[in-house]
């Protein structure tokens, strides 16, 4: 594990007497609404929270999705997802969307209020026939009951889609309230394997509201601030961990 994690690193750090703008990533967002404390850590300290190892088969499926919907967006097509669902719609096509779906990249705005330059990489963008886009994510899974987005712990997928919607908005473009998350889930009632697994895809809405981003970035840049570190979220299991493990030391 140590190869891939160094407790301290030296970059990406906000520096409060700088007066250049910060990058501040969607995924860094929800772990500030998540936990203070570890974001605090993380963008101020330079401690971040050891990751996790990469999900390869959730990443294999993100991509053959998007060579499906290319495959269309090039046509002007619908996909088929789109018929069965009756989604009036097309992929968007745009010379950027390459770069909005690149890590580190993304759909990029500065937030002038806070000075923070706020990044998010989408996974797709449909658009329908009233020029408004559609904020598209790609999810997958393999469980026996049918997929939702309902569970308490999903706040951060709809957060994630607030995000993006609000960054094309800010980026000028007509953005439609409605979302949608193409949910791949794993079969696993199959007599075997036999070298492949395959999927149910489910096509489930969402109307988003950004109306709390604003207030977040707020208290993001006063967090970032700050000279002291900040309470720990309610049901952080990493502040847990680490309160308890001091007791061993």
């Amino acid at each position: 594990m140590s190869q891939y994690y160094n407790a301290k690193r030296t970059r990406n750090i906000f520096d409060p007497d700088s007066r250049a703008s910060f990058n501040l990533s969607r995924s860094k967002i929800d772990l500030f609404m998540e936990c203070p404390k570890c974001f605090y850590m993380d963008r101020r300290l330079g401690v971040g929270r050891p990751p996790g190892y990469p999900f390869n088969l959730n990443s294999a499926v993100d991509t053959l999705l998007k060579k499906e919907f290319d495959w269309h967006r090039a046509r002007g097509s619908k996909h088929p997802l789109m018929e069965a669902y009756k989604i009036d719609a097309v992929p968007f096509k745009h010379e950027k969307m390459n770069e909005w779906r690149e890590n580190f990249k993304g759909v990029r705005a500065l937030h002038k209020a806070t000075n923070l330059v706020i990044t998010g990489a989408v996974d797709d963008v449909w658009v329908n026939p009233q020029g408004e886009l559609i904020v598209v994510d790609y999810k997958s899974t393999a469980k026996e009951s049918e997929v939702n987005i309902d569970a308490p712990w999903q706040i951060g997928y709809k957060r994630q889609m607030e995000v993006y919607q609000w960054l094309l908005r800010q980026n000028g473009f007509k953005v439609a309230n409605t979302g949608y998350f193409v949910y791949a889930n794993g079969r696993t009632d199959r007599k075997a394997f036999d070298g492949k697994l395959e999927f149910d895809v489910t096509v489930l809405p969402y109307t988003g509201s950004a109306d709390w981003i604003e207030g977040a970035l707020t208290d993001i840049k006063k967090c970032l601030m700050g000279e002291e570190v900040p309470l720990s979220g309610k049901d952080c299991d990493f502040c847990a961990y680490r309160v308890a493990a001091r007791a061993f030391d």
